[in-house]
């Protein structure tokens, strides 16, 4: 429970806690940087992890002079194409038999068949699609290397998707992070980054209610959230 309220406060509280860690850890911060973003695109176990709320905080923090916002979208760029590569050769060789996987605490097979479901829809397009929504963000490269996409395929998406995300939050946060009514209500405007990530779930979990209640057939689970 502590972890949870902790991980809760971080991402709240983003940009004060890597304005601490900038502080304490100088350069180093980079590296925190792309570790998070690769765990949170390259592991299942890690979708709870922040991704467009570091982005736009890390932009934020370039903006004010405590970083280098080219350092920092070279490192994210980096960490989120070889996270997805990652996680991507990881559904390759665990194969369709993950879908039988028990849940548990660090990973949800319901997320894994709605994430399924967003790539049998959008296809090879899903991989950049779901650079912007959370949970299936990490799950879409692993659900491709179950599915046998080709590398080179997935990789073009791969870089695509990542380069706009990262071209979308990072320079977000460094022109708007420090205007003062941003500044001084920094949780709420993570907040509404994270309601924004998800509403396009939302609203297919509510087209699939209505589709399956005209069909007359059980409503599916819930979508995921970050």
């Amino acid at each position: 429970m502590e972890q949870i309220q902790y991980l809760i406060d971080f991402v709240l509280h983003i940009n004060q806690h890597l304005d601490v860690l900038v502080r304490d850890y100088g350069v180093w911060v980079y590296l925190f940087l792309f570790q998070i973003v690769f765990c949170e695109t390259g592991l299942v176990v890690t979708p709870f992890l922040p991704g467009d709320s570091l982005l736009f905080a890390a932009g934020a923090l370039c903006g004010a002079g405590a970083l280098d916002v080219w350092a920092v979208m070279a490192v994210l760029l980096g960490a989120a194409i070889l996270g997805d590569t990652a996680n991507y050769w990881i559904g390759s060789w665990t194969g369709p038999k993950v879908f039988r996987w028990k849940a548990s605490f660090w990973f949800n097979p319901k997320h894994l068949e709605r994430t399924h479901a967003f790539s049998e829809k959008y296809g090879g397009k899903a991989i950049v699609f779901a650079r912007f929504v959370p949970i299936v963000r990490t799950f879409a490269p692993f659900v491709a290397g179950i599915g046998r996409m080709t590398y080179v395929r997935f990789m073009l998406f791969n870089v695509g998707g990542a380069v706009a995300w990262v071209l979308c939050f990072v320079p977000a946060g460094y022109f708007f992070g420090n205007i003062p009514v941003v500044k001084k209500n920094f949780s709420l405007v993570i907040l509404i980054i994270i309601f924004v990530s998800l509403l396009p779930g939302v609203i297919e979990y509510m087209r699939h209610r209505r589709r399956q209640a005209k069909a007359g057939d059980p409503a599916p689970t819930s979508v995921g959230t970050e």
